[in-house]
């Protein structure tokens, strides 16, 4: 009989480096300074943050790189909790993955390409709209007679396509998918090396900025609220360091070149996170970066010229697509991992026999991130989600000790640096930043558990589904 068609070992530890690094650096370098700024308020503790942000990171990855390890499997940390707490848990990190995550990240980093695309090009920029669509209010009462619009815009079809584009090239194999994300990685490379070098070397700007806080406010956050309310975003900004243990089931010898591509690819983007923001700080004292929400735009302007605006938006695009390359990728593993364990879309769990990649997990997953990128509501969704996502780092870190006990005498290829010490740190760190976010970001958090709730009733139903599947495969076998 023909055995089904399995994921192939094709991406080597300079792909997984690079496929790591593309999916930490998106838009939100570029967009988080502001936030940052006016939370840590001197100059100090605005560029301190950012190697905080990775220090904190750091013991996460020696966790995940010891699991990584022992489960080489596509799905990673879905895999992770899967094994420590159950298939319950594992599944509602992948709902959260596979609802929001992922797709509002995919449909956030489209229309952010598409933005800036629109700058460089204004023939296809959101001036130009298509069509409107009008469709009454969905609420009851007074609400009901409103009308609400869905305009569509050149913007969004640049968005769209970009979606559609990079979902073909990875299912039509591993290798296309790893070799665009690697010229948009080096390019995106080259780029932000570009501006730190110019920037210093050329740039108009003043060290003395280095010396100037912002002025004392009763509003402003304590030292520690601030700190950690500025880490909201520094997360947010180096969110996706978790993309390669999805994929681990396709690199080569992922005992060793998963826990190096985690390890090495976060010291690259702590360095040129940092490097980034020290530019920033030399273009412009901390009061304009704190009232500039597009920062990077706003440095080079005043380094430079008003025309280096142009050229830093062909930066910002090209970061966004390839990290929107990584996300296409990396996503819909996790989808297929869900739906090998019967707790998601069986079909899912099929490989293209072809192209050895999960074509139909990859179709589902462009079809719902282009239905956010048009509906708009990606952001809101993304926010709400965001306390969840590194509540589930730490939930996946505290599997480390877990598993340690549970399967003490398992192959370990690779061991956490630092255990427990380490590990420990970061939960207690975690902690104190998810009281923290609860307290400043209520709304946002209460919201998180709400989406995540949502999935409760479809793993009822997927696994009554499995229980009628099995008796009637058993039936087929004899």
């Amino acid at each position: 009989m023909t055995q089904p068609a399995k994921l192939v070992r094709g991406l080597s530890l300079l792909d997984s480096i690079l496929l790591l690094a593309s999916g930490i650096i998106g838009s939100g370098i570029f967009l988080t300074a502001a936030d940052v700024a006016s939370n840590t308020r001197t100059p100090a503790l605005f560029l301190s943050i950012w190697v905080i942000g990775m220090l904190i990171t750091l013991p996460a990855c020696f966790a995940f790189a010891e699991m990584g390890a022992m489960f080489p499997e596509a799905g990673g940390q879905y895999v992770y909790l899967r094994e420590a707490y159950g298939e319950f848990v594992a599944f509602l990190y992948g709902w959260m993955i596979f609802t929001v995550s992922v797709a509002g990240t995919v449909a956030a980093l489209g229309a952010g390409f598409a933005e800036y695309i629109g700058k460089i090009f204004p023939a296809v920029s959101a001036a130009h709209v298509i069509f409107v669509l009008r469709f009454p209010g969905l609420l009851a009462g007074h609400l009901a007679s409103r009308i609400h619009t869905l305009t569509v815009t050149r913007e969004h079809l640049v968005s769209l396509t970009a979606i559609l584009l990079l979902t073909l090239v990875n299912i039509f194999g591993l290798r296309r998918g790893a070799v665009l994300q690697n010229i948009a990685t080096w390019a995106k490379f080259a780029a932000i090396g570009t501006l730190v070098i110019l920037g210093i070397a050329v740039g108009k700007g003043s060290w003395g900025h280095y010396s100037i806080a912002l002025p004392s406010s009763p509003t402003a956050p304590s030292i520690l609220s601030g700190i950690g309310v500025a880490l909201i975003a520094v997360f947010w900004a180096y969110d996706g360091w978790v993309y390669i243990t999805w994929v681990a089931g396709e690199v080569k010898d992922p005992q060793r070149n998963l826990p190096r591509s985690l390890m090495l690819g976060l010291l690259i983007v702590g360095t040129l996170y940092l490097a980034i923001n020290a530019v920033y700080l030399y273009a412009l004292p901390m009061t304009e970066i704190a009232a500039n929400t597009a920062v990077a735009q706003a440095a080079a302007v005043s380094m430079f010229s008003a025309g280096a605006a142009r050229w830093l938006a062909l930066m910002i695009a090209v970061s966004c697509f390839g990290a929107m390359a990584t996300a296409i990728m990396c996503g819909a593993r996790v989808y297929y991992a869900m739906a090998e364990d019967g707790v998601f879309f069986r079909g899912l769990a099929k490989v293209s026999p072809r192209w050895h990649t999960p074509a139909r997990s990859l179709v589902l997953q462009g079809v719902w991130s282009a239905a956010l990128a048009l509906s708009g509501g990606y952001n809101a969704l993304f926010t709400y989600v965001m306390f969840m996502m590194v509540l589930s780092y730490a939930l996946t870190v505290g599997a480390l000790f877990v598993l340690r006990r549970k399967m003490p005498d398992a192959p370990r290829p690779y061991r956490c640096a630092g255990y427990p010490w380490l590990p420990a740190l970061y939960l207690l760190i975690g902690g104190i930043w998810t009281v923290n976010a609860v307290v400043q970001k209520t709304q946002e958090a209460l919201w998180g558990v709400v989406i995540v709730a949502i999935g409760i009733p479809f793993y009822i139903y997927w696994k009554r589904t499995q229980r009628t599947d099995k008796p009637a495969e058993a039936a087929t076998a004899k």
